[in-house]
């Protein structure tokens, strides 16, 4: 494999996971981003996010001189020692803009900034999510015959963004000029993937495809959890069920309280939104939307049946404010949306998260942060469980009823033992369980 010289553009989540992996590919990589405190703080090694391994990928690849920060993305794209860069990645934020279409200004923005500081031949990659004509659009604001546009988009899951960068089911590269898209599968010969070739369009709409896809495979098992409530079934039985087939598989079948995060509610509106301009309906999609909003109100009101019916009052210790385990994204949580539910209830809400060990003004302003999860139960009608972290399940049960004022606890993860908690005296409410 040949080594590359990149430029990327953007140090958020994807970006930053992106440069750190294609060093320790053995490209030289330039990481770029408008924040000169963080462009510093990666400087020194310093990584704000919470994910396993890439501290270590960041201040590795860096003393081995394949990876280096700047600020901006003039810098990024001017080459260094005289070699020209030759990829040129864009990871700048595409979020939710009005009516739920993808936000592209910052995409626009940086094309608009660097096309003419490109070098001729350089490939120009859109790596962020962005809907399907975005790498058509890209080529015609770059303005550029000697520039091609790639679709490359991401499938990195928060919590395991290394190991699935570097270990991935499959490798999707899209555009309209052959070469150019060969180019940049080559930067990932060395992970040994399946390689989807492909055009532009096709390459754009593979990802917002799959996220839908996952998306109302949650949301139908929400569904079948609500059911399996009414009827006396117990979801996690039906769940094993239908896992074993292999049509179906074991992923995304784990009732909760709704999906979230910085992807999924994104990317369902936004495919929305793009089938709705070429005058198609996605009643699927739209659909599950619809389920995961309902979802949230029907944990709320397990939550008040469990504490007489009424939240008025009460006071509710929670277990978990982010989006899932393993991650400190606050972005679109689930468990921050039934929080606030909770609150407008009259419930006064403490809550304890692994992953945000202090307030975030603006976002958990629903909720008293405690330090460690005693003090979220102490005193407490209810304890709630929101975001699946996996050290609850060790957590000292008998203490924990000891705080508590209720011994009660709605797991709307089922991530505990049910037995555990009744042998420490605690009633135990699931979702879709018997």
């Amino acid at each position: 494999m040949f080594a590359r010289r990149i430029a990327v553009i953007g140090s958020g989540y994807v970006g930053l996971t992106t440069g750190a992996c294609l060093a320790s590919l053995g490209h030289r990589v330039v990481c770029a981003d408008v924040d000169e405190a963080k462009v510093e703080r990666l400087r020194r090694g310093v990584v704000d996010i919470l994910e396993p391994g890439l501290p270590e990928l960041v201040v590795e690849n860096q003393a081995a001189g394949r990876l280096e920060f700047v600020l901006g993305a003039r810098d990024a794209v001017a080459g260094r020692d005289g070699e020209p860069v030759e990829v040129v990645f864009l990871c700048v934020p595409t979020p939710m803009g009005e009516g739920g279409a993808a936000d592209l200004t910052a995409v626009r923005a940086v094309a608009t900034e660097i096309r003419q500081l490109l070098p001729a031949g350089c490939v120009v990659v859109n790596k962020s999510t962005v809907p399907v004509g975005t790498a058509e659009a890209t080529r015609k604001l770059l303005k550029r015959r000697d520039i091609a546009v790639v679709s490359n988009p991401e499938f990195l899951r928060e919590g395991s963004a290394v190991h699935d960068f570097l270990h991935p089911d499959r490798i999707v590269v899209g555009s309209d000029a052959q070469d150019a898209a060969e180019r940049v599968a080559a930067l990932y010969s060395r992970l040994g993937a399946p390689t989807v070739l492909t055009d532009a369009a096709s390459a754009e709409m593979v990802k917002y495809a799959a996220n839908c896809f996952l998306a109302m495979k949650l949301s139908y098992v929400n569904a079948l959890a609500e059911l399996c409530d009414v009827l006396g079934a117990d979801v996690a039985d039906v769940t094993e069920g239908m896992g074993h087939d292999r049509r179906i598989g074991q992923a995304f079948l784990q009732p909760g309280p709704g999906w979230g995060g910085s992807c999924l509610p994104k990317d369902t509106n936004a495919l929305v939104q793009v089938a709705a301009a070429a005058g198609i309906e996605l009643p699927l999609v739209t659909a599950s939307i619809a389920t995961n909003e309902r979802q949230r109100h029907i944990v709320v009101d397990k939550i008040a049946d469990a504490v007489g019916g009424d939240l008025a009052g009460k006071r509710l210790g929670l277990l978990g404010l982010t989006f899932k385990a393993g991650t400190d994204d606050l972005r679109d949580s689930p468990a921050l949306a039934v929080a606030r539910l909770l609150r407008d209830g009259g419930a006064e809400l403490t809550a304890y998260d692994p992953g945000c060990p202090a307030a975030v003004p603006g976002v958990t302003d629903c909720v008293t942060v405690a330090d460690e999860p005693l003090r979220a139960a102490k005193d407490a009608d209810a304890l709630v469980v929101l975001t699946e972290w996996p050290e609850f399940r060790s957590l000292d049960w008998g203490a924990v009823a000891g705080a508590l004022a209720g011994r009660v606890v709605v797991d709307c993860r089922n991530l505990l033992d049910p037995d555990v908690l009744r042998r420490a005296g605690i009633s135990w409410v699931g979702v879709g369980r018997r």
